[in-house]
């Protein structure tokens, strides 16, 4: 059998992987404008959505989510103009999705929401579905994970969770958007906090400037 390898003009051609996860935490506007993003930059995005992600979506948002696994990826590729193949809506037991095994996962993975059970079998190493199972992949294979809590207070348990996943290498980057680029809409507030993603990220972006930036 002959092994042929990409070289590297062929590796840098080849668009980018992330794996986003929305999950049932307030902030559903957080998770799909970071898709629009992330689709925009020309990412491929291997998208996981909640059961309880669904309901805040249809609470929290205008867009009208269908049930239907197919029916979401096309009203989601139409809305943010993905072209074809950009994006795969995964199902909650896909197992045999490339974000649930090290051998063909994205080098990347961000959780935005992310809610505090979410962050709980994360952080004790549960893998009882496709999102916390990719999220398990990401960590020992060593790879970026992003957590976004949007949750006010915190407890104690919330917090001994976040130090844990800390630890482990995870950033925790909370849903708290900065005021000194005197946001004057709620669509500002959201982008402060996508930008900051996508710098995480390494992904350029120009939603907000940064500190000392005109």
């Amino acid at each position: 059998m002959t092994l042929i390898t990409p070289t590297r003009g062929e590796d840098l051609m080849k668009p980018r992987s992330i794996t986003l996860a929305i999950t049932g935490a307030s902030g559903a506007q957080y998770g799909l404008r970071l898709l629009q993003c992330l689709l925009a930059a020309d990412c491929k995005v291997f998208l996981m959505i909640s059961s309880a992600a669904e309901v805040v979506i249809r609470t929290e948002t205008d867009l009208d989510l269908p049930r239907d696994l197919e029916d979401q990826q096309t009203l989601l590729s139409d809305l943010y103009g993905a072209d074809e193949d950009q994006l795969q809506l995964l199902a909650k037991d896909d197992w045999f999705a490339a974000v649930a095994s090290g051998s063909s996962s994205p080098s990347s993975m961000v959780i935005c929401p992310a809610s505090g059970g979410t962050l709980s079998a994360i952080a004790h190493g549960a893998s009882n579905n496709l999102i916390e199972r990719a999220a398990d992949v990401a960590l020992k294979e060593r790879r970026k994970l992003i957590v976004v809590p949007r949750e006010t207070p915190y407890s104690e348990i919330h917090l001994e969770n976040m130090l844990k996943l800390t630890q482990m290498g995870v950033i925790v980057l909370p849903a708290s958007p900065g005021f000194y680029m005197q946001p004057q809409t709620v669509e500002e507030l959201v982008d402060f906090i996508v930008a900051r993603i996508l710098d995480q990220l390494g992904v350029q972006q120009e939603l907000m400037p940064r500190w000392g930036e005109d």
